[in-house]
């Protein structure tokens, strides 16, 4: 039997017996994401500010067309989640396509980092301003919706952030996209 000495993960020596190949572990070790726990706070931040942008474009865009046409609230709010997932789902799709990511696969991807974020942040979000009073009946040129809606993303940020972190700390949501940008 061979005795080889290696580092474990902390630093230490450790005799092995036959212990051929660690490139897996090592591979898989080198990525702290995959650890939980392992996800900083920026980097959940981050991550949440991604989801943040494409669901406050999407938001934004969905009540700015359904007041346009004349719509009620909940046809409105319907429409801004809508365009908030989609606009969420492209915002990860696009830098996974630029990567060099075949679609299908970075359809998937996208799907898988970005759901449970953008369900999290529309929940909140559209919570708060349908509890807000007076904010689903506030007018484009009103105060009121603009405060309640800058307001709602703000809370939104805020609990969905410890999402993504446990999330990253699994290796799932945008611990999955990080792969691709290496």
């Amino acid at each position: 039997m061979q005795h080889d000495t290696h580092h474990d993960q902390h630093g230490r020596h450790t005799d092995h017996a036959d212990h051929t190949d660690h490139s897996a572990h090592t591979a898989h070790t080198a990525h702290a994401a995959h650890h939980p726990g392992g996800a900083s706070w920026s980097m959940a931040a981050r991550a949440t500010l991604h989801c943040l942008t494409g669901c406050a474009i999407g938001e934004i865009l969905g009540m700015v067309i359904g007041t346009a046409l004349g719509w009620g609230n909940m046809e409105t709010m319907v429409l801004a989640i809508v365009l908030a997932f989609f606009f969420g789902y492209s915002l990860t799709l696009r830098s996974i396509l630029k990567a060099g990511v075949d679609f299908r696969t970075a359809l998937r991807v996208a799907f898988a980092a970005d759901t449970l974020s953008i369900a999290v942040m529309e929940l909140i979000d559209n919570g708060v301003i349908a509890l807000w009073p007076g904010a689903m009946d506030a007018t484009l040129a009103d105060s009121l919706f603009w405060g309640a809606l800058a307001i709602s993303l703000a809370v939104a940020f805020v609990v969905t952030t410890p999402v993504n972190k446990w999330m990253i700390g699994r290796g799932k949501g945008h611990a999955v996209v990080h792969q691709y940008h290496h």
